[in-house]
């Protein structure tokens, strides 16, 4: 009996000793790579409250082994994604708009954060809604001669998807270089899927970070949102528009989605091209042909009037790219900063920003849709609006439909277009895509457009937020914990 008890005491030892050693290997590992001191902190007390369960869960959701394989990846590949072609913005540049000095500023830390350079010569315009945007891409498409990369979020195959579908296998059988880049929970939104139909039609296909063990869970939560469609390397689309059949404003109007998407020549294709072949790279293996598909674009100012920069933001080491991006120009704001964004979750760094802004006599308006097609993120959103409000800025509510569009307007010469929302889940978790750009006929037409929509909706006001019954207010505030996951 008492050989027995002894046995027992030193198998009760090496697990302690043991959980020690896991707990601490795996705090080591928090507190050396966790940058925020709230995620460090909750998840040393996951891991030495529990230390293997707790461990075990750290490995599975707490890790970011994208960040490694990503590192991997493009150390092996890096001369595929042309790392010698990019610069910094030239300090020769003429417009008299860019010698303002909160411009000169705000460049400076887009040059020292960002890979790619400020370039003129651009031509940019929007596309709203499916009807303009989805005939703009496919008679692109229908009319590419050597590559067509098309990289999405959501690829339904509805009426719409069917008609990339044809249209991608239509320019396969001509001969052309396609692929596309499919995100692998957006697939998941449509059965069937349209990864299997394009297969089957001989369309080169791949999904981003597939995802099946458990193992590798994790990567739901890293997930692709970009949207991009380059044609022969020269002609590019980008913004946040999915494909899918809501993006049509007529039909089942419940399901109706207004949005917008935008159309790019010149030499800022390059860059997104670039982003296109790295991403491709990334979940293939698969090295694209430069010539092919990074032709060299000469960078003429007479070509068009926009000055632009791509910024290619995720978890991996372009991160914060876009946070950063969004700092600067409302500090850069003299005037105005108009937003459109589906979903406002924003951190207190950004509620902090917004409200300087505001209380340095900037116009601060933020557009946003009445109904929102994630009820539990616009629960959220609303128990922060007296955060915002307070600071001097202004919420309104646009009418149903559900509105998508994603932009930030300063000044009405500058704008930031792109994928990203305004919540934790894009500025941490996503590989997002955004193009900044100079341009002030452009930023004026959208902020007219945005006007528009303005005397159309629902003013916010701090009064009416107050006025909420307690148990509603209470309500909201507790989906707001959730807003770092949601």
């Amino acid at each position: 009996m008492e050989f027995i008890e002894t046995i027992l005491e030193f198998y009760w030892l090496i697990l302690i000793v043991l959980s020690l050693v896991i707990s601490f290997l795996a705090f080591s590992h928090i507190v050396t790579t966790k940058r925020d001191v709230r995620a460090a902190i909750g998840w040393s007390g996951v891991v030495w409250l529990a230390p293997y369960f707790g461990t075990l869960f750290y490995l599975l959701f707490g890790v970011n082994r994208i960040e490694r394989k990503a590192a991997r990846i493009r150390a092996g590949k890096a001369k595929t994604a042309s790392a010698g072609k990019r610069g910094k913005t030239s300090t020769a540049l003429s417009s008299t708009l860019l010698k303002r000095p909160e411009i000169r500023s705000h460049i400076r830390l887009m040059d020292a954060i960002n890979d790619f350079p400020l370039v003129p010569g651009n031509t940019l315009d929007f596309l709203l809604n499916g009807e303009q945007a989805f005939s703009a891409m496919l008679k692109a498409i229908a009319g590419a001669k050597k590559s067509v990369g098309l990289q999405t979020f959501i690829f339904d195959y509805d009426q719409a998807g069917k008609m990339f579908a044809d249209t991608l296998e239509a320019a396969v059988k001509r001969g052309v270089e396609v692929r596309v880049l499919v995100d692998t929970v957006g697939a998941l939104y449509y059965r069937p899927s349209i990864i299997k139909v394009l297969k089957k039609r001989g369309v080169p296909v791949a999904r981003f970070n597939r995802s099946l063990s458990p193992w590798r869970m994790a990567y739901l939560n890293l997930r692709n949102h970009r949207k991009i469609l380059i044609v022969d390397g020269k002609l590019a689309f980008t913004g946040g528009m999915n494909i899918r059949q809501g993006n049509f404003q007529h039909g089942d109007q419940k399901k109706v989605i207004k949005d917008l998407h935008f159309q790019l020549s010149g030499p800022i294709t390059t860059q997104l091209a670039e982003v296109f072949v790295t991403d491709w790279a990334f979940a293939t293996d698969e090295i694209l042909d430069e010539k092919t598909w990074l032709p060299k674009i000469p960078v003429e100012r007479n070509q068009g009037n926009a000055y632009a920069r791509g910024i290619a933001d995720g978890p991996d080491e372009d991160a914060k790219k876009t946070r950063w991006a969004v700092f600067s120009a409302l500090g850069m704001a003299q005037k105005s900063v108009t937003i459109m964004t589906p979903y406002f979750l924003p951190d207190r760094v950004l509620v902090s920003a917004l409200n300087h802004a505001a209380l340095r006599g900037v116009r601060v308006d933020i557009l946003l849709p009445e109904k929102n097609n994630l009820k539990y993120v616009q629960w959220a959103s609303k128990a922060q609006y007296g955060q915002v409000l307070e600071g001097g800025c202004n919420i309104y509510h646009s009418p149903p439909p559900f509105d998508h569009s994603k932009i930030l307007i300063v000044d009405d010469r500058w704008l930031l277009l792109g994928s990203t929302n305004w919540d934790p889940r894009s500025f941490r978790l996503n590989f997002e895509f955004n193009v900044e750009v100079f341009n002030p006929a452009l930023a004026g037409r959208l902020t007219r457009m945005v006007k528009k929509r303005i005397e159309k909706s629902e003013h916010i006001t701090l009064e009416k937020i107050k006025a909420m019954p307690r148990i509603k207010r209470a309500a909201y505030g507790w989906f707001w914990l959730f807003s770092p996951y949601l």
